[in-house]
């Protein structure tokens, strides 16, 4: 008995030093001073190895539940390997001990353990259509998980309870697209959960040219709208051109749609580089160019925000010149950027999805050959060191936990 209640003491005293550490984190962002920004550095320990020789392929979701256990959605089909050197494991018959594919959901905890991991096609939870090529995760405050997709015949989302039993399909693969659909979708780039308001948002997407708004419980659509609150437009925009004025419609992908805690919701319209700002209705409030003269697949993947209330901080994702964009939410200003090209800790090949959890660490996705989720530690508020600051590289304490130090 004295046993248990030791035990059951220290228990308590963790998750009271926890609550108090997450009420540091939000009172030193609430109250830094305006030339203080937060700070981070790669935890490149995090996650741990993953069991039973499974590998994470193309990486292109990542959401933190209320508890603060952190998800993933990822590409596991054998396309997304090399057949011979990757997933030897895999083969019929096997070429080697190791590797195969994950499970495309998995579920880590703070210290980087693997709690769950699930999806796919075939399971027998339930009658669904797995994504052609799932992307984009969210959990919402009943722990439920909800899974869009932007393969060539994805036109719906996916729920889930956490541990895997298929609760609901919303629209129908194979049908044509239309941005001004009531019950489809066109392949969904992102799905994200607002509690206050109990709706999902959907940013629709990679065939479709809007943001899509559902009702949590039900799935039913309640409203959706293009740039600059416009009704929806299939027909196709221009490619983007340094120095143009934005076009009218959205292209595509619609890559991000979140709510902030004050009811403004960001837009990611990746090949515009830009990020829109709407209000929970759909009106046009202000938008910003993000590294105008970036071509390809453009500069603006995905946001998330600092935990503190105010969500003071933005952080913007930029996939195609691969680093993370520390900005002032509510000017849209860029305070300074950190990450380079490159696959070690702390760099990026194609970083794609980010979150936060609620003692401001960030973590992000990367698809494509990155193929990884990275931890990036809150460091608390310092001073802003300004511009592109390179690998957030926790040896590198003589220059405050940036750039290279010879």
């Amino acid at each position: 008995m004295q046993k248990r209640n030791v035990t059951i003491g220290l228990a308590l005293v963790g998750i009271i030093t926890i609550v108090a550490c997450a009420a540091e984190t939000l009172d030193g962002m609430a109250s830094a001073q305006s030339g203080s920004v937060p700070l981070f550095e790669v935890d490149p320990f995090w996650p741990k190895p993953l069991p039973n020789h499974w590998l994470i392929g193309p990486t292109i979701g990542v959401t933190v539940d209320p508890d603060d256990g952190i998800w993933i959605v990822q590409r596991n089909t054998p396309d997304q390997f090399a057949a011979r050197t990757e997933i030897g494991q895999a083969q019929d018959p096997p070429l080697s001990e190791c590797c195969q594919p994950g499970p495309p959901i998995m579920h880590f905890d703070q210290d980087g353990n693997l709690l769950h991991a699930w999806g796919g096609p075939g399971t027998e939870t339930g009658n669904y259509t797995w994504p052609g090529s799932n992307h984009g995760i969210t959990v919402d405050n009943m722990g439920n998980v909800w899974v869009g997709g932007n393969g060539g015949d994805d036109r719906h989302i996916l729920k889930f309870t956490s541990d895997g039993r298929f609760l609901a399909q919303y629209g129908e693969p194979g049908v044509p697209l239309n941005s001004n659909s009531q019950t489809t979708f066109g392949m969904v780039a992102k799905v994200s959960f607002d509690e206050t308001g109990n709706e999902i948002f959907v940013a629709d997407g990679y065939g479709n040219r809007r943001v899509a708004v559902l009702d949590a419980s039900t799935g039913a659509m309640k409203r959706f709208w293009g740039a600059y609150g416009n009704v929806p437009s299939d027909d196709r925009t221009p490619a983007y051109t340094p120095g143009e004025t934005p076009p009218q419609q959205f292209r595509t992908p619609v890559h991000c749609a979140d709510r902030a805690n004050d009811g403004m919701v960001y837009v990611c319209d990746r090949p515009s580089n830009r990020v829109s700002v709407f209000t929970t209705a759909g009106e046009f409030v202000k938008e910003t160019i993000v590294a105008p003269a970036t071509l390809s697949q453009g500069s603006t993947w995905d946001v998330a925000f600092s935990p503190d209330p105010e969500q003071r901080f933005m952080y913007l994702a930029d996939g195609q010149n691969m680093k993370v964009y520390v900005m002032e939410r509510e000017s849209l200003d860029i305070l300074y950027s950190f990450g380079d090209g490159g696959r070690q800790p702390g760099l990026f090949f194609a970083v794609h999805s980010i979150a936060t959890d609620t003692q401001g660490n960030i973590y992000t996705t990367e698809t494509y050959e990155g193929s990884r989720l990275q931890k990036f530690r809150y460091m608390g508020m310092g001073a802003n060191p300004g511009g592109d600051t390179g690998p957030a590289w926790p040896a590198d304490r003589k220059s405050g936990g940036f750039g290279w130090t010879f």
